[in-house]
């Protein structure tokens, strides 16, 4: 045993997962990637999150970061490599009601911190999903159910708690560091891990959620008026459109409108639902008067062998009529990935384009392709979709992290503009030289 690996054992107070140990196989793979790592590290404490650093560090080892585990670049996992597991650092505590300021523990999830968060009838814009992690989906983003009112999940970060490369704990917030609190929104784990987080929450009330489907056939008209609609809609309506679902008909799945109106009264909700029932013919509608944690879905983990690949894009007012007109001729075609299109805009547009590192303030609408399969039936897709984003290519820009599946230099210049990535580049060698934090969508130091 190395004398890192013994001081590891003396100094580290939460559960060490080696290969051949009864929790190994599972502790391993993250929720969408396998992996092999060398170690799973679960601390208790960011003392035990500073140990795991210096271990790594100290051997030479990679190191990826755990949050929820549902990056889809397989981030939260790797080979031979450290896995800083943070699923004990949960806690949820609201720590000033009269500004409703929580204190959120890096590793919770979405779903435990709606819960946390309801008796106290406040929420936090987050994503979409109960078990995706608040640290993952944060430092990169948060398109969640009401995007359009309160921002990004990151918009409404006050002061994050950070262990960097070096072991130290720091703060992080427009006061103290606020070079670093800049760069973590957005900017992904490329400057240290975030062992807790203090949001500025909302008071919330139910909110109406739910699907309105319409005919494939309808696909042109209902997305083009979904989209006009979004561009002047209350700001308590958020909304994402989905069609070409593959588990529910391919080109013939009906095209859903998923919305979530932020409010409990049924007559504000019905004005602002209503214009988007009128855009074709209704054949489903379970729109629904429901607590706000209950928007949140229950993940699903694919199965052993089966890959996703998603990607994504934004589109800018300008564009938004040729790439809808381009993704209904794709979702029309046999063999098409599923398509999700949010509306975006409201609270996100009316922050500065360089208040954070996340730089698309001013696109109309997000969208992902995602492919789903066994490997072959996955590599036999990739030229097709391949061929779809050539197409795309004129008419949209950037990409949003948290709907990648793969870390090219491409894709990190399509996430951070070329101004943006170089501010980023000199925080990261303040903060990380050696660039320790490298299994994300990296930011090389310069």
């Amino acid at each position: 045993m190395s004398s890192a690996l013994e001081t590891l054992r003396r100094d580290f107070g939460g559960d060490i997962i080696e290969p051949g140990a009864a929790e190994y196989t599972s502790a391993s793979r993250s929720v969408l990637a396998s992996g092999s790592p060398a170690y799973v590290l679960r601390p208790k404490n960011v003392g035990d999150v500073q140990a795991g650093v210096g271990f790594a560090a100290g051997e030479g080892l990679s190191l990826s970061v755990r949050g929820g585990g549902h990056s889809f670049a397989g981030f939260g996992t790797s080979d031979d490599g450290v896995v800083i597991d943070l699923s004990k650092l949960v806690n949820v505590e609201v720590i000033d009601k009269e500004r409703h300021r929580v204190r959120i523990g890096g590793g919770a999830t979405w779903g435990q911190v709606a819960a946390a968060l309801a008796p106290h009838g406040l929420a936090i814009s987050s994503g979409d999903a109960k078990g995706v992690g608040v640290g993952g989906l944060t430092l990169t983003g948060g398109i969640g159910w009401k995007v359009r009112k309160y921002g990004l999940a990151l918009d409404n970060v006050v002061t994050a708690e950070v262990v960097t490369a070096g072991g130290e704990v720091v703060q992080a917030s427009a006061e103290e560091n606020p070079e670093l609190f800049w760069a973590i929104r957005g900017g992904g784990g490329n400057f240290g891990i975030v062992t807790a987080f203090e949001f500025a929450a909302h008071p919330t009330t139910d909110v109406f959620h739910g699907r309105i489907a319409f005919p494939a056939s309808e696909a042109a008209t209902v997305l083009q008026g979904w989209a006009d609609y979004l561009r002047t809609a209350p700001e308590e309506l958020t909304s994402v459109a989905e069609f070409a679902n593959p588990f529910a008909g391919g080109p013939e799945a009906p095209v859903e409108i998923r919305v979530a109106f932020d409010g409990d009264d049924p007559d504000l909700a019905a004005q602002a639902i209503d214009p988007l029932r009128r855009l074709g013919t209704v054949i489903d509608d379970d729109v629904a008067l429901k607590p706000y944690a209950d928007t949140l879905a229950d993940g699903v983990t694919p199965p052993p062998g089966i890959q996703l690949v998603t990607r994504s894009a934004f589109v800018d007012k300008a564009s938004v009529p040729e790439v809808l007109r381009i993704l209904v001729e794709v979702g029309a075609a046999q063999g098409s990935p599923f398509i999700a299109v949010r509306s975006v805009g409201g609270a996100v547009s009316r922050i500065p384009g360089d208040a954070t590192a996340y730089a698309h303030r001013q696109a109309e609408l997000m969208f992902v392709t995602t492919i789903a399969g066994p490997r072959p039936v996955v590599e036999a897709a990739r030229p097709a979709l391949e061929a779809i984003w050539v197409r795309l290519a004129p008419h949209v820009n950037g990409a949003y992290a948290n709907f990648l599946a793969s870390a090219t230099e491409e894709d990190v210049a399509a996430i951070y503009p070329t101004q943006t990535y170089e501010r980023l580049a000199a925080v990261k060698r303040q903060y990380d030289p050696g660039n320790l934090f490298a299994r994300n969508h990296n930011i090389r130091p310069q």
